[in-house]
């Protein structure tokens, strides 16, 4: 975590940082977050991650903390403070403070606003790109809104520890159909047998990948076909490449499923050849 916190208008120490116990983001999980990448000291992808947020924000009918130049502002401040250039940049807005109850509160209350940043272990990061990750597969348990950026991620971390238990990176989570949605915390894509990017389009069952739509961009860019299409596990064992994508995992690829190799067990040319163009774009 980082050593100064933005909270409520103020910059913070962390061991200092602290809500009420009547945020409804604590009671009820009435909140969102957000989760940018930062590298060489710069924002990536801002609009997208800005035009998330909003939206989220827009679905649970909670007002936004401060406009969005506001925001940017402290973002950046904070980010200085932690001295952080190759990380994240982590927000999360509640409804607010109100007696508990199920219901809206009836009259407006200003919104909770939380703002942390931290460098990430490059090393590691480098590894993952490199070495490939293994992911597991995970009955689709969640609510039907996981196009909305909630806080609610129980599930998220049952199954994510259960990869770690399992000495993998990532889960996927597997609908009722046998078809992938998403990771716990990424996007799933594989390179079928013609050669195609294939990922889960956009709906209520997964979520809107800022990272997911700029790797979209830049393969199409350099004439990668790119398909916005369902595909089952047992097409994801059996596909050439595998790969997740996130604000904390720019594109790593996947060499196991469920300890099924993917391909040749190994991180492949098209995975590799987008990470570098996606690495290597502004």
């Amino acid at each position: 975590m980082s050593q100064i916190a933005y909270v409520n208008g103020a910059y913070v120490p962390m061991r200092y940082a602290a809500i009420s116990i009547n945020d409804r983001g604590f009671q009820f999980g009435d909140s969102i977050y957000e989760v940018w990448p930062v590298r060489g000291g710069q924002l990536r992808d801002s609009d997208g991650h800005f035009a998330r947020m909003r939206r989220s924000l827009n679905e649970i009918r909670a007002p936004a903390p401060m406009d969005d130049r506001a925001l940017h502002l402290v973002i950046k401040e904070t980010m200085r403070r932690n001295k952080v250039r190759e990380g994240i940049v982590y927000i999360q807005v509640s409804r607010g403070v109100a007696p508990r109850d199920h219901t809206f509160p009836s009259k407006p209350i200003k919104p909770t606003l939380i703002i942390t940043a931290k460098n990430l272990d490059q090393a590691g990061m480098r590894k993952r790109g490199a070495e490939g990750v293994k992911v597991i597969t995970t009955p689709e348990i969640r609510w039907a809104r996981r196009d909305i950026k909630s806080v609610n991620l129980l599930p998220n971390i049952l199954q994510r520890q259960a990869a770690k238990e399992a000495g993998a990176f990532e889960a996927w989570f597997v609908d009722e159909d046998g078809f992938i949605t998403e990771g716990t915390s990424s996007n799933a894509w594989i390179v079928d047998a013609q050669g195609r990017l294939r990922t889960r389009p956009l709906s209520n069952d997964i979520l809107h990948g800022v990272t997911r739509a700029s790797v979209m961009r830049v393969a199409q860019e350099r004439q990668m076909q790119v398909i916005e299409e369902p595909f089952t596990l047992a097409e994801a064992k059996a596909a050439r490449e595998a790969f997740v994508t996130g604000a904390g995992s720019p594109i790593f690829p996947v060499i196991a499923i469920d300890n099924v190799p993917v391909g040749e067990g190994k991180p492949g040319p098209v995975t590799q050849a987008l990470r570098a163009a996606y690495l290597g774009a502004e």
